[in-house]
């Protein structure tokens, strides 16, 4: 017989925010509202704290050895290479068992990903070929997966779960070459000597892999105290980091799913026939079995997944907001319509919601019509074309760039207001366009089965 658990008082308190953290589209309206924060923030009368509380210093010690960056510094170079680290984990468990698996799963979303990169950076050079800014090419080849999925799942019912997959793997692979075009196009003057004191430590790393070292302590202190202070002090962005100390995680189980089983129903057994002590203390035998099942699920557990599932909350809800906060506040000084129709503004724009639409779409167009892929399963080219806009949405990853590849004050303010008009524009359009697609079947026949 099944006995209720009593709840505690600090349980009702968590409550709503552990039912607002599992709604998977909360993340990307906490990432739009601190962004709005932002913006109004840095065009308000306290503009000026806005400004100082990002310059605010904080120093790191150790002996001899310290680190001094503004708060602005440590969110874009440190926390940013947690979700870096994220990115690598979960391009690490696609390319493993998921949609980047096999030639045939990946072919769609990698050569979607591919056109969506491509035609806005090409757009983008149109508008500035030969200028000051012609370095921000990289800035609208970005989508950002929060945002994007995020409205996806406002209208779930009218796209196949394939569609949502499918976004999903073009969003990680978009990240993926974000990552190659920071590491190779932004970076600044190489340190050799701290960059071979990194690979030192990233050999290390995949050593413990191999020798079947399943401690996430271990991998995040030669991570973070090895690995991302070496590549920091390199010239390599840090965040580079932490893609790199993802693919050393392990991702295989030491046990597989008929082991755990059979070994859980011998431990539940044997539980279940001890005798209970009567007080609310479990004896010593009790105590022994549950340990046994923890070791259990510690071995049917990969790594990998445990610190994807750990961390993925902490980036959607408090790193990616608190990077909004930091970047999104553009002071607008000037007529606003000079700022969104100056040449870097417009190729932000027609990057992401032309350049997107067009790379995506057609790339998908002409690999099925090579017969080099299929459409995802249930899906029809209406969901394409929506996610296609959708795509269009660069927020982070944009934002982010913008702050590597362009130096002067007046660029990035043009830039970040491209980034944030043509998001709104790519998100409303793609929301649109989708609310009009009917409600997919498969959508239907779970609601009735319910």
């Amino acid at each position: 017989m099944y006995h209720k658990v009593e709840k505690s008082p600090i349980d009702y308190l968590l409550s709503p925010l552990r039912t607002f953290g599992k709604n998977e589209s909360n993340a990307g309206f906490l990432l739009f509202f601190m962004a709005i924060v932002a913006l109004i923030w840095a065009n308000s009368p306290w503009k000026d704290s806005y400004h100082h509380l990002w310059q605010t210093h904080f120093s790191f010690a150790f002996g001899t050895f310290s680190i001094d960056q503004p708060l602005h510094h440590w969110i874009n170079d440190g926390l940013m290479a947690v979700f870096f680290f994220v990115v690598g984990l979960e391009i690490k468990r696609e390319i493993l068992a998921g949609e980047l698996s096999t030639f045939k799963q990946s072919i769609l979303p990698v050569g979607a990903a591919f056109g969506g990169m491509l035609v806005p950076a090409l757009l983008y050079m149109a508008f500035n070929d030969g200028t000051r800014a012609a370095g921000g090419w990289g800035i609208p080849m970005a989508t950002d997966i929060a945002f994007s999925l995020g409205l996806l799942s406002l209208v779930s019912k009218r796209v196949p779960l394939s569609i949502k997959i499918f976004l999903t793997a073009l969003a990680i692979v978009d990240d993926l070459g974000a990552v190659l075009v920071i590491a190779f196009f932004y970076t600044s003057d190489i340190s050799f000597g701290n960059l071979m004191i990194g690979a030192s430590f990233l050999a290390a790393l995949l050593m413990a892999n191999r020798l079947g070292v399943r401690s996430t302590t271990f991998y995040a202190l030669l991570g973070i105290g090895g690995l991302w202070t070496a590549f920091l002090l390199s010239g390599i962005h840090a965040t580079i980091a932490g893609v790199l100390a993802a693919f050393a995680i392990p991702g295989r189980a030491k046990i597989n799913e008929e082991q755990f089983m059979v070994r859980m129903r011998g431990l539940m057994g044997r539980f279940e026939a001890s005798e209970p002590n009567g007080n609310p203390f479990l004896t010593g035998e009790q105590q022994h079995l549950i340990e046994r099942m923890k070791l259990a699920n510690m071995n049917a557990e990969t790594p990998l997944q445990k610190l994807e599932h750990t961390l993925h909350p902490v980036i959607s809800f408090v790193i990616m907001p608190l990077f909004a906060l930091a970047n999104a506040g553009v002071e607008i000084t000037g007529d606003f319509m000079d700022i969104i129709i100056s040449p870097v503004s417009l190729g932000v724009m027609f990057g992401l919601v032309v350049g997107k639409f067009v790379g995506i779409a057609g790339v998908c167009k002409l690999l099925v019509w090579l017969k080099l892929a299929e459409l995802p399963k249930n899906a029809r080219w209406p969901h394409i074309y929506g996610v296609a806009l959708l795509a269009g949405i660069g927020f982070t990853m944009s934002l982010f760039i913008t702050e590597l590849a362009l130096t002067a004050p007046i660029d990035r303010l043009e830039a970040k207001l491209g980034i944030l008009v043509s998001s709104v524009i790519a998100g409303g359009l793609g929301l649109f366009y989708l609310k009009r697609q009917p409600i997919v079947s498969e959508n239907l026949n779970e609601e009735q089965s319910v």
